[in-house]
């Protein structure tokens, strides 16, 4: 877009360092970000800003990095309400004897809302922008979201036995269905199917969701390969590993976002990079419940996307994605026994491009482009716990918390003002929440 000199636009945001994603490692200092609307229009010298617009705003971050909106591209936000009811369990304990019991308890359209506010709140205090979401209750889930203006592709759940949200197979996907037309064409929602993972599903539903996700054009987003047991239980059952069972089914495309693969063999690894898989790390998640690690540096020297996700506050115990970031640093270069493996750039670009690409909205948002939508973070560098500053983008993905995001804006819209949040009444969120706190521990 052309715009005459002096042209007005509603935001120019200066800041001290822009960091865009893409170009690749590049920090653009003493920069501005030109926003009309919920728009980039350009990036360019503030100097060059000023002479050139006339913005309705103005915001001035003299110590800040400017850069994308993270996405966090798997978790569960209804389980912030979860948060610590079990910790320190295997998998399998922790899901059949603790949280799938207080699930069946307690899950409905209230406890829903309530965790969804509570996880957006969390988020966006945290520098988050978009979420990739799975779980229940996905038409209250997206309604919440909508509703808080929050960027999501909201899952779609299938799972082999009857919840709260559907009793059948059919009932599934006909709820399904129902959700996924009544956001077609949101500015802010999209959808995904989720079904939870190859142990939960079945292969006709498996099948089903192959043929309807094809035609919807929409991703299927699922946990697998999360955990060794997984894999056994997998081959005594189906006589086959639960990745290649998925490839049997026609579930291993470039639409397919598998979350952990933690369990991988050299021959998956290629199958995964042949076929455009996206891969979702959560090495919070994945190290607390003791399942493994993601290979990620043999992933991505394949030329697998890597994403990063928090999980849910159940296993983690937060949405932190700056604590992802580093730990997720770390454990690739463990992991390879590398100290090059998975840089700081590579991280920060796996935390917004790539989970952006990852769940279908690489188009719109996860780095600052002319024309893409404006969902930025800003986080403030001048803490004494980072300082001195030599690299940006090695401080915010090793030094920097999220205690110093400033800023959010989402879509254009400024979502957190210098650490406060904009929209959101804490104190009622914070009453709501103690009160699901004494119920749940209760039982």
């Amino acid at each position: 877009m052309t715009l005459p000199l002096g042209a007005a636009v509603d935001l120019v945001i200066e800041a001290r360092w822009v960091v865009p994603v893409e170009p690749h490692g590049v920090v653009l200092e003493g920069h501005a970000v030109v926003v009309d609307g919920n728009t980039i229009l350009a990036i360019l010298p503030i100097n060059e800003a000023r002479a050139l617009y006339e913005p309705r705003q103005s915001v001035s971050l003299p110590e800040h990095a400017l850069m994308p909106g993270l996405v966090n591209a798997h978790t569960h936000s209804p389980m912030t309400l979860l948060r610590g009811l079990a910790d320190d369990l295997p998998l399998m304990t922790w899901l059949n004897e603790h949280i799938w019991p207080v699930e069946g308890a307690f899950m409905g359209p209230e406890f829903i809302r309530d965790g969804v506010e509570l996880a957006v709140a969390e988020m966006i205090r945290g520098g988050t922008t978009c979420v990739n979401e799975n779980y229940f209750f996905p038409d209250v889930i997206g309604a919440t979201f909508n509703r808080m203006g929050f960027r999501a592709v909201v899952g779609l759940p299938v799972i082999q036995f009857p919840s709260a949200w559907a009793t059948t197979q059919d009932d599934y996907f006909a709820r399904a269905l129902e959700v996924h037309d009544s956001f077609r064409g949101h500015s802010l929602l999209s959808t995904a199917f989720v079904p939870h993972a190859p142990y939960t599903v079945s292969d006709e539903s498996f099948e089903r969701i192959r043929v309807l996700a094809d035609q919807l054009d929409i991703p299927v987003h699922l946990h697998t390969h999360e955990t060794a047991q997984e894999v056994e239980d997998s081959k005594r059952d189906h006589g086959i590993r639960p990745f290649q069972r998925l490839q049997r089914l026609g579930i291993v495309n470039d639409s397919l976002v598998a979350v952990h693969m933690t369990q991988l063999t050299d021959t998956e690894i290629a199958t995964c990079a042949e076929h455009g898989v996206s891969v979702v790390h959560c090495p919070e998640s994945n190290l607390k419940l003791a399942s493994g690690f993601c290979p990620v540096h043999k992933l991505r020297q394949a030329g697998v996307r890597v994403a990063i996700g928090t999980d849910g506050c159940a296993s983690n115990n937060d949405l932190d994605m700056f604590g992802e970031m580093r730990t997720a640093a770390l454990l690739a270069k463990a992991v390879a026994q590398d100290a090059s493996a998975f840089d700081a750039a590579s991280v920060l670009r796996s935390a917004t491009l790539e989970g952006a690409r990852a769940i279908g909205l690489g188009e719109r948002v996860g780095s600052i482009e002319p024309g893409k939508q404006a969902d930025l973070t800003a986080v403030r560098l001048d803490d004494l716990e980072t300082q001195p500053l030599y690299h940006v983008a090695s401080q915010l993905v090793y030094a920097a918390a999220r205690h110093q995001v400033s800023d959010v804006w989402i879509a254009g819209v400024r979502k957190l003002v210098d650490g406060i949040l904009a929209d959101v009444d804490t104190d009622a969120l914070r009453a709501r929440t103690r009160q699901w706190r004494e119920r749940i521990a209760a039982v």
